[in-house]
Formats: C-alpha cells, sequence, structure tokens
C-alpha cells in the first residue's frame, strides 16, 4: 500500500518504520525533520500533510494530543487539504473521544473514511510491534487497514463506532495509572519496612500480583529509571481527558483523581517529562523516605 505516517517521535518512529519493513511505500512527515534513519531505509520524506495525503491512500497520525491532530488535519497545509474520495485517516494519537467524533464527520464529509486507532504498550511496544491497537470505526475500513495494524501490534480489536477507540484508550489509561501507584505504594511499603524491594518484586512476579507494570514499572523504581518511556505530560493528559468526560457523564473517579495529582507533584517538580513509573517520586516525597534509601542500606 501507499500510506502516510504522521508524527516521528518516541513512538510513530518504529512504528512507520514497521510499515517500511512491511514493503509498503512510506510517505513521512513530522513536525520536526523525518529521521534520516526512515529514508535511508526507504521512507519518502514530504514537507506537509497535504502532501503526505495526496500521495498516500492511507494516512496515519500519531501527535500528542488533541489540538495537535486538528491542526495536522484541517491547517492550510493539513491532511484534508490533500485528501481525494476513497482514502483512509486512521488517527493513532490519543485524544477526547468527542472531538474524534467530531474529526470524523469531517473527514467523512470528504468522502474518506476514518478510523480511531490509539496504542498502548509505550516505547517498548512500538519497537517490538507488539502495540495493543484499540480502534474505533467501520468493519470494512477496518478490515482493508488492519494489516497495517498488524505489522505494529499484536491485540487489535475493532471496539465499535468513532470515538469507542479513544474512549477505551482512556478507559486503559486509568488502569495503568491505578497500577503505577498500587506497584509505587507496595514497593514503598516494603522498602521502608526493611525488605529489599528488588527481591519482593521478584516474589510477587510468581503471584495474583504479577503484571506488567510491575515487571516493568516496578523494575524501573528500584533501579531509577524514569527516561520515557511514556512521559508523565502525555499520562496527565490522557487522565485529564478521563476526569473531564467523567464530569461530563455525572461519574465519580476518586482514585483516578488522586492518580492525577500524584502526576502533578511531579511536574511540579521537574518532572514533566519523566517516565509515569516516576509517580513513585511523589509518593516517597510525602513519605520522605525513597526506596532506594534501602537498598544503600
Amino acid at each position: 500500500m501507499k500510506v502516510g505516517f504522521i508524527g516521528l517521535g518516541i513512538m510513530g518512529s518504529p512504528m512507520a518504520g514497521h510499515l517500511i519493513k512491511g514493503g509498503h511505500d512510506v510517505f513521512l512527515h513530522s513536525g520536526r525533520s523525518v529521521p534520516e534513519a526512515l529514508v535511508v531505509a526507504g521512507g519518502t520524506a514530504c514537507t506537509s500533510g497535504r502532501e503526505v495525503a495526496q500521495n498516500a491512500e492511507i494516512v496515519i497520525i500519531m501527535v500528542p494530543d488533541t489540538p495537535h491532530v486538528e491542526d495536522v488535519l484541517f491547517s492550510a497545509e493539513g491532511v484534508a487539504a490533500g485528501l481525494s474520495a476513497g482514502k483512509v485517516v486512521v488517527d493513532m494519537s490519543s485524544i477526547s473521544p468527542l472531538a474524534t467524533k467530531e474529526f470524523a464527520k469531517r473527514i467523512n464529509a470528504l468522502g474518506c473514511e476514518y478510523l480511531d486507532a490509539p496504542v498502548s504498550g509505550g516505547e517498548v511496544g512500538a519497537k517490538a510491534a507488539t502495540l495493543s491497537i484499540m480502534v474505533g470505526g467501520r468493519q470494512q475500513t477496518f478490515d482493508k487497514v488492519k494489516p497495517l495494524f498488524e505489522l505494529m501490534g499484536k491485540n487489535i480489536t475493532l471496539v465499535g463506532a468513532n470515538g469507542d477507540g479513544q474512549t477505551t484508550k482512556v478507559a486503559n489509561q486509568i488502569i495503568v495509572a491505578l497500577n503505577i501507584e498500587a506497584v509505587a505504594e507496595a514497593l514503598l511499603f516494603a522498602a521502608k519496612a526493611g525488605a529489599d524491594p528488588a527481591k519482593v518484586r521478584e516474589a510477587l512476579m510468581g503471584g495474583f500480583a504479577s503484571s506488567r507494570i510491575l515487571e516493568v514499572h516496578g523494575e524501573r523504581m528500584i533501579k531509577r529509571r524514569f527516561d520515557p518511556g511514556f512521559r508523565i505530560e502525555l499520562h496527565q493528559k490522557d487522565l485529564n481527558l478521563a476526569l473531564s468526560s467523567a464530569r461530563q457523564l455525572g461519574l465519580s473517579l476518586p482514585h483516578t483523581a488522586s492518580a492525577q495529582e500524584l502526576f502533578n507533584c511531579c511536574a511540579a517538580h521537574g518532572g514533566a517529562a519523566w517516565d509515569h513509573s516516576a509517580m513513585v517520586r511523589a509518593l516517597e516525597r510525602l513519605s520522605n523516605f525513597e526506596i532506594e534509601q534501602q537498598r544503600a542500606s
């Protein structure tokens, strides 16, 4: 296929690389310069979203937030300006479900199809092509794009109509945030109580408390490896979507709110670009104790 890919950051670059390795003609654009490695691998750099859309039959977008997607789609040199009837736009960013429905209507009005297909799995999943991909849109469109999804991920699910993929991603981010908080509290408790947190984590990995968060982020917390990964500021954005949507729906999400406050604490201390596993640092400040203090003693 002729595929466009816009947004070549931590996640987007390896995802686009998998499409190039899969034998597709990939047209690339980014707010920053297109990585040279992708061009060397066979990708084609474009100067605008419009140029990408003119060349590609399927245009994939992977940018940070709702305003970025709107700009990529509808600015003067955006994707919409280069679309022709029958093409497909796939937004793999994590953005507002309500805005997604409006974007889909505007793209549909041009005679084109739209899928929202946010992902979970972070940088590790993007590099390994093991992302979970949750999709909203028409079955026929999903079937057309699925071979591309299979080059980037493993667990690929059509959830429902446009917007439902983004709703699923918000739910995912609630679960991830609360699991990070649970792992952080457990390891902090264990360390303060005098146990080796690395050994505690090892023991827990064999029981019902085992999880990918405990496996990956528990190790980050113990070894103090907080380079992203997935930045706290992006998880803050996702939880803002959860909390604002909950308010509109008349729901109370008290623990989502507490997780957001812990992220806010990290950001206030200069940690907006830390990996989201660094939430543990906020809890450590509250307790005046750091996990590595036990390991150093």
